[in-house]
């Protein structure tokens, strides 16, 4: 039920982030259309306003309502009927007596009317196993809730962090872009002393040209990265969103703790569930073949009222109480048949769980394999970066000294540009693993 805790926690919390938001835009000059969202606003944006989440929780509603023993048959029924009846007949009658009564278009009326309890007193304990059932479906679209909870949490900070990722791939550009713009005002400073050509400050330009292109795609690609995240805070996607954030991978994931914490996680706990519902209707199925005893009580009224015959006016009322037995003996063995389909679905909802267990399971040691090597590789990915900006700077230097070549700034600058992808996409693709491993251990905050 952490889940559920942490959507309450949000909820209660999500109007005073939005306030603290506008406030920091005041102060910040940030413009009032643009949203300037952090992680934890984010996702508290997405549980008050998920779809699925509230379909969810509309499903725990209703199952909480259903979860009762009037709806399984435990309680007793209370029923009032009554009818009046007006009617004009032809009456002929001819008594022992020699009496004979003939009248044409005789007025009569008939009136009933009947207040009827009925209480189950026992049917194979059908009700036990039916009310046992409501209650699992409850417990069960509880885990459905708490699952949808975690997947949009872990959907929204993949996201969130996507967007980064493609903001941090602007940065790099932009340093690349510097170097460039750098580089031609070096060869242009040199043409005008004579030492560069026109060749060397054209290619110095197409490089430039180049690279601001690149940039345009790049935000192009971190706008469209910002859309995904506003349709997964079911925000207006039109909306101008500013985030600035660095990716923080958690160092400390291990592979043992997730396999232990995967009996936790919400879609195991729904399939187990699944089971105990399974072999509830088992047990329903069975009681079928059981005999159902009832208790039945009622007051009754009928009046009959005619305007001819030998009874002119006959009025009963009282009390009657009984009990009633139903044996079931023979009906085309449709019970036992259904109780062995019964027995079926509880065997597969079992397959069903194994299944989950063994996919989550593959999943995890992939996702920590994942996450292993990127944390191995980013130390040594964080030194690269460093040396090929040093590099970076370092042959700009030489450059303007004239003691390195327009070939060895570019290939400087290419080594910069992709020790920076490399870095990003690590970090990402760590966080990435790390947001995947706590979702299936059940672990998201």
């Amino acid at each position: 039920m952490g889940s559920l805790t942490f959507l309450k926690k949000y909820k209660n919390t999500c109007i005073l982030l939005l306030l603290c938001t506008a406030s920091r835009w005041a102060s910040a000059g940030v413009p009032a259309d643009t949203l300037a969202l952090t992680l934890e606003q984010a996702v508290a944006t997405a549980l008050k306003n998920s779809y699925e989440i509230e379909i969810a929780k509309n499903n725990v509603d209703a199952n909480t309502i259903l979860n009762n023993y009037g709806v399984a048959g435990g309680l007793p029924t209370v029923s009032l009927n009554a009818s009046n009846t007006e009617q004009i007949t032809q009456v002929n009658q001819k008594l022992n007596t020699g009496v004979e009564i003939s009248r044409n278009a005789a007025a009569g009326n008939n009136t009933q009317a009947n207040l009827a309890v009925g209480m189950l007193l026992y049917n194979g304990k059908r009700v036990v196993a039916t009310k046992k059932r409501l209650a699992e479906l409850q417990y069960q679209s509880s885990e459905v809730l708490n699952s949808q909870i975690q997947n949009t949490i872990a959907l929204v900070m993949t996201s969130y962090y996507d967007v980064v990722r493609q903001l941090s791939y602007i940065n790099t550009i932009r340093t690349s872009i510097v170097a460039s713009e750098k580089r031609l005002e070096i060869l242009r400073v040199r043409k005008e002393a004579g030492m560069a050509n026109n060749a060397d400050i054209f290619q110095a330009e197409i490089d430039l040209n180049t690279l601001n292109q690149t940039l345009l795609n790049q935000q192009m690609v971190a706008q469209v990265a910002k859309t995904e995240l506003l349709r997964t805070l079911t925000l207006d996607p039109k909306s101008a969103v500013t985030i600035k954030d660095t990716i923080t991978v958690d160092n400390n994931m291990q592979l043992a703790a997730v396999i232990d914490r995967l009996a936790s996680n919400a879609d195991i706990k729904a399939a187990d569930h699944q089971i105990q519902i399974n072999e509830l209707i088992v047990r329903e199925t069975a009681a079928l073949r059981y005999p159902t005893v009832r208790f039945n009580a009622a007051y009754n009224f009928s009046r009959n009222q005619t305007a001819a015959g030998l009874t002119l006016l006959n009025r009963v009322a009282g009390p009657q109480a009984g009990l009633s037995l139903a044996v079931p003996i023979y009906n085309g063995s449709a019970f036992k048949r259904q109780k062995q389909a019964a027995e079926i679905d509880a065997k597969t909802a079992e397959l069903q769980k194994n299944t989950l267990m063994r996919d989550y399971s593959a999943s995890a040691v992939k996702m920590y394999q994942t996450y292993q090597s990127s944390i191995e590789q980013l130390e040594n990915q964080k030194k690269n970066y460093a040396l090929s900006k040093q590099l970076l700077d370092l042959t700009l230097q030489r450059f303007e000294l004239i003691q390195a070549t327009i070939i060895d700034v570019r290939e400087a600058q290419r080594s910069f540009e992709e020790a920076g992808y490399r870095l990003i996409n690590l970090n990402y693709a760590a966080k990435a693993a790390e947001i995947e491993l706590k979702r299936l251990s059940n672990t998201l905050q």
